[in-house]
């Protein structure tokens, strides 16, 4: 792909401006049109052909979700949504990464540049030029899987620590679904902003059958708990080789995220050894790579997400690619391997 052709679809004339701007100072990106609502942005689909959309929330005569909705339905292509960063913002944010939004993007705030509130922008729209999307039809995750996991479930003791980051959302809901109620202590990295991993830990606990919360300083690490790593300030990682717990570090980003894969991962490989499994899945980057191989050589088994069900295969295509990964799963056949491996029943069954 020589540019990434990309439509701004907002309600706001100065907002479009702006998203554009930003856009444009990149080479690689080439914006070729901007629409106001939903109908205009229909139009302006058929006629442009865009290889990305943005798209605005909030919109007059359809809102951005139901928007959203029909694309997905009716020509799935690769979308990143421009939300104000608030709890209202994030948790419509994450309906829309659920329906297939590739990524996310906050709006500045007051007194914020734009070019700091969309730092990252180019970045994500180019990431989202080349993900995959899929029909919203295929990719509703079976949320009620975890309730028919096959036979006895008893935690083995091993620490289970989970990495992504573009399309993470979809993923996560994905391979959670499959972890019973007394599922093994897990701990995540996903890349979002803080004001975005409140709601989705709240969003998976909803739907999962083990209780999912955001992690704070001295979390334990217990069967039936899985911890969210909280975006923006802090680095997650596990210490205590006895009673492990979550430990929350004030660092500078790493791998230009915070929190981190590769810390987190690190801390396992370090705290749990060969008693913790980690699983990298989909996103753009290296992030969790380097660590994930750590925790390998320390005698943790360790799964990546297959290519083909990658919305982008960047980490765990580094993963694979230096040796990190022992198993390459498709995304529906991971939170059962996951399970299967940390079974103390397993041999009984």
């Amino acid at each position: 792909m020589s540019t990434v052709r990309v439509l701004v679809v907002d309600d706001s004339a100065t907002m479009r401006s702006l998203i554009s701007a930003v856009l444009r100072r990149d080479p690689e990106i080439t914006v070729v049109g901007q629409a106001g609502d939903p109908l205009e942005a229909l139009e302006a689909i058929k006629r442009l052909n865009p290889d990305v959309v943005t798209l605005d929330v909030e919109m007059p005569n359809m809102n951005g979700l139901a928007f959203l909705e029909k694309i997905m339905r009716l020509r799935p292509m690769p979308v990143v949504m421009v939300s104000t960063l608030t709890h209202v913002g994030a948790e419509v944010s994450l309906a829309a990464l659920e329906l297939g939004a590739v990524d996310c993007v906050g709006k500045p705030v007051a007194g914020m540049p734009a070019e700091q509130a969309f730092a990252d922008l180019a970045a994500k729209v180019k990431a989202a030029g080349r993900a995959r999307v899929r029909p919203g039809t295929d990719r509703a995750p079976d949320h009620a899987a975890g309730a028919r996991c096959p036979g006895e479930f008893r935690p083995d003791g091993r620490i289970v620590a989970i990495g992504s980051s573009t399309g993470g959302v979809e993923a996560l809901l994905t391979v959670l679904s499959a972890f019973p109620a007394n599922c093994p202590p897990t701990v995540i990295a996903q890349h979002m902003p803080g004001t975005f991993t409140k709601s989705f830990a709240e969003r998976l606990n909803r739907t999962c059958a083990a209780s999912v919360g955001e992690a704070y300083e001295g979390a334990p690490l217990e069967a039936g708990r899985i911890w969210l790593a909280p975006g923006g300030e802090y680095h997650l990682q596990v210490a205590g080789a006895t009673h492990p717990r979550c430990r929350l570090v004030a660092e500078p980003p790493v791998n230009g995220h915070r929190p981190s894969v590769d810390v987190l991962f690190e801390s396992v490989a370090r705290t749990a050894g060969k008693a913790a499994l980690g699983a990298i899945l989909t996103g753009m980057g290296r992030d969790g790579a380097r660590g994930l191989l750590a925790m390998r050589e320390a005698g943790a088994a360790t799964i990546g997400q297959n290519e083909s069900t990658c919305v982008v295969y960047g980490m765990p295509k580094v993963a694979h690619e230096i040796g990190a990964v022992e198993r390459q799963l498709p995304l529906e056949r991971i939170g059962a391997e996951i399970i299967g491996r940390c079974n103390l029943a397993r041999e009984a069954v």
